[in-house]
């Protein structure tokens, strides 16, 4: 039986990734176009409280009691636990209008991204539609060359790392998995080392 593993959060300090991450994904927001954004599996909430020191309207959830105990401690009113067997928002939140969703590092972990991908689709459509802000490690033909090279794809997909990534995206099929459910893609960026062996990508997609 799989159960969800808890990441473990014990500070509201933002993690390593975000040194590479925050500057792109704010690049591709405007406070005019993005007025409610949800961070979807935010952990700590660090780039909710980013995004709220830049002027936006922001909130998260996730499904770490950890981390969502941590976030609410300086905003109480903006994150909720989410429930990943259920199709919807917490209460708390469900009420709000998002037309912008905004989810880091967490779709390489998902068993199941279609549903992911749908679920945002539907809360973005709620409210007329909006976009969709991914990033997730990257993965192409030079970079998966290197690791294979250097010997190191039992470190890189450990399959024994519980909680670890599940699924290891390309710009092609992270497209084809939004394109799937009719989101166009509007911006690809690469992110965190030298083009084409990037740590991660950034994908901005509406609807």
């Amino acid at each position: 039986m799989s159960v969800y593993k808890d990441f473990g959060f014990q500070h509201a300090n933002a993690s390593h990734a975000h040194q590479y991450l925050d500057q792109p994904i704010l690049n591709l927001l405007g406070a005019h176009k993005n007025q409610k954004i949800l961070d979807l599996g935010c952990g700590n909430g660090a780039l909710v409280k980013l995004l709220l020191a830049k002027g936006f309207d922001a909130y998260g959830t996730d499904a770490s009691e950890k981390g969502i105990q941590i976030a609410s401690e300086s905003f109480p009113d903006r994150f909720a636990l989410q429930d990943l067997s259920k199709d919807e928002l917490p209460e708390k939140l469900a009420h709000l209008n998002f037309n912008t969703i905004i989810s880091t590092e967490v779709i390489e972990h998902l068993y199941d991204p279609r549903k992911f991908a749908l679920f945002c689709k539907n809360i973005l459509l709620k409210n007329g539609g909006g976009e969709l802000i991914l990033s997730t490690p990257y993965h192409g033909y030079l970079k998966n060359l290197i690791i294979s090279v250097m010997g190191n794809w039992d470190k890189h997909v450990n399959p024994l790392f519980d909680g670890g990534h599940i699924k290891f995206w390309s710009k092609n099929t992270i497209t084809q998995l939004l394109e799937e459910q009719g989101f166009t893609i509007t911006d690809f960026i690469g992110c965190g080392r030298m083009p084409y062996i990037w740590k991660s990508m950034v994908i901005k997609a509406k609807i």
